[in-house]
């Protein structure tokens, strides 16, 4: 990359506040300082806060949620452009997108996310209302299983601890539409609008759908669940040793606090596998803004207009 970023943060999502947590890298001099993670605070504040510490260079914001929407659901939806479309979501005919659907029968094109409840729901109730022909359709091009691990959750459903859909709404909502709207922050979302080497500039903010599972690998980690869990500190602790092998082959320096946390697995506190996801994700991200990763993008009309990407996730 011929431009250095100056400021990476990457957010690990979720819909209770409690369980969002993000990790700054900030550049000094020729390499990167990597900090603790903390909470992402208040999300009304989150813009203003992330420019300021920046203080005019250029950011890449990284979150573990989807960005995109799956191929099938935006061609019945007659949706060409997910930049577009998001700034509609909430309003007009999109007014009720993001509430979700407490019945099958309340669940269309417009309003899409379902379940409220448990309860007798399923998920054919979704594909069956999304007029797609069968669960492969939920999932966008990079959601699906590969050979290191399995399908993630689909966007639309919001039910079970592995869900994405109720993140996604907040993410939506509450950060990425109102960025967009705000002329100063010059926000760009990747891979809509370019690749991260041609959008990254001062004042300049790139947002980019990061997965931790993904991030493991980009590391050098052995995929989550053969033998290790993220949510133990038995299994968090056992990844130190690759996670500050990979640290001095790029040269990235921890603070005392992170190497500490790195050490002691992020200690048995609830969150500790948050913390962890959130850490994992900002050293995938330098990972490939250093350049020694590819953004992994596929070069195809579908996944740069409708369905994005996983930073770093091979084609």
């Amino acid at each position: 990359m011929s431009r250095k970023v100056d400021l990476i943060i990457h957010a690990d999502w979720g819909s209770n506040p409690k369980k969002r947590w993000m990790c700054v890298a900030k550049r000094v001099r020729l390499s990167y300082e990597v900090n603790a993670p903390e909470p992402v605070g208040e999300l009304e504040t989150f813009w203003e806060r992330i420019t300021a510490l920046a203080g005019g260079g250029s950011v890449v914001v990284g979150f573990d949620f989807p960005i995109g929407l799956p191929r099938s659901y935006a061609h019945n939806a007659g949706v060409s452009s997910f930049v577009d479309a998001l700034g509609r979501f909430g309003e007009g005919e999109w007014k009720q997108f993001y509430e979700l659907s407490e019945q099958q029968s309340q669940i269309s094109l417009q309003r899409p996310f379902y379940p409220f409840r448990p309860g007798g729901t399923m998920l054919p109730h979704l594909i069956e209302g999304l007029a797609l022909s069968d669960g492969l359709e939920l999932l966008r091009r990079c959601e699906r299983k590969t050979k290191n691990r399995g399908p993630a959750s689909p966007l639309f459903w919001t039910l079970g601890s592995k869900q994405v859909g109720r993140a996604a709404i907040i993410g939506w909502r509450d950060i990425i539409a109102p960025g967009l709207a705000d002329e100063s922050l010059q926000l760009k979302i990747w891979p809509f609008h370019g690749s991260i080497k041609d959008l990254v500039g001062s004042d300049t903010v790139v947002v980019a759908e990061t997965y931790p599972a993904e991030a493991c690998l980009h590391l050098g980690l052995s995929p989550p669940g053969r033998k290790w869990a993220k949510t133990s500190q038995h299994g968090r602790q056992g990844q130190s040793d690759k996670i500050f092998s990979w640290a001095q082959r790029r040269r990235i320096n921890f603070t005392e606090n992170l190497a500490a946390m790195i050490l002691d697995g992020f200690g048995t506190g609830k969150g500790a596998d948050d913390s962890f996801d959130a850490v994992l994700g900002a050293l995938s991200m330098l990972e490939v803004t250093l350049g020694f990763r590819a953004e992994g993008n596929p070069s195809d009309n579908s996944v740069s207009k409708i369905e994005g990407w996983i930073l770093g996730q091979e084609a």
